[in-house]
């Protein structure tokens, strides 16, 4: 939307500023998660670039209840000028349904955030993610039990009343009075 005014020298220096404050994204070397959604008791692992060659960094998942982690160069980069940093943590299986913030802070002082998605259904079936077993109990029915004896009582039942309504309605329509 455009609002015709030229931007002040004043607004413009406030917008560089705010740039400058925000927490690197994934794709500007942040913290890239792995799974982005998973499921309570499932392992998760963090990686960044932002650290350098050879970095390390302190990672705070403790928003979505996992406490701190490390996070150290890869053993493939090691010889790599360009080296990801990264660390694991378990999401705790008390973990409830919600986005959360991952922390991590390089050894220079950078901070790189990223989001955690916890989901009941997991990414496709991850271990933490249970499927419902069994009936379900709603106090409704089961008053015979699953005994067949009972059952063939209570079907003979029905039909002898059926049976018995049908003849009395059919000599009530031929006149025959009851």
């Amino acid at each position: 939307m455009r609002t015709g005014r030229p931007l002040t020298a004043v607004a413009f220096a406030v917008a560089l500023t705010g740039l400058g404050a925000a927490p690197a994204g994934a794709s500007q070397g942040g913290l890239e998660v792995y799974p982005a959604t998973t499921a309570p008791g499932a392992a998760v692992t963090v990686d960044t670039t932002a650290c350098g060659a050879r970095g390390t960094a302190s990672g705070d998942a403790s928003a979505v209840g996992a406490g701190t982690f490390t996070l150290a160069p890869k053993a493939e980069d090691t010889d790599s000028e360009d080296t990801d940093s990264a660390g694991t943590f378990t999401v705790p299986a008390s973990a409830q349904p919600g986005t959360y913030e991952i922390v991590a802070r390089c050894s220079g002082g950078t901070l790189v955030t990223g989001d955690l998605i916890v989901s009941l259904a997991g990414a496709g079936g991850s271990p933490g993610a249970r499927m419902p077993r069994g009936h379900v109990e709603t106090g409704v029915g089961g008053a015979l039990g699953p005994d067949p004896v009972q059952t063939a009582a209570g079907v003979a039942a029905l039909a002898v009343a059926a049976a018995g309504g049908t003849w009395l309605l059919h000599r009530r329509a031929r006149g025959d009075g009851i």
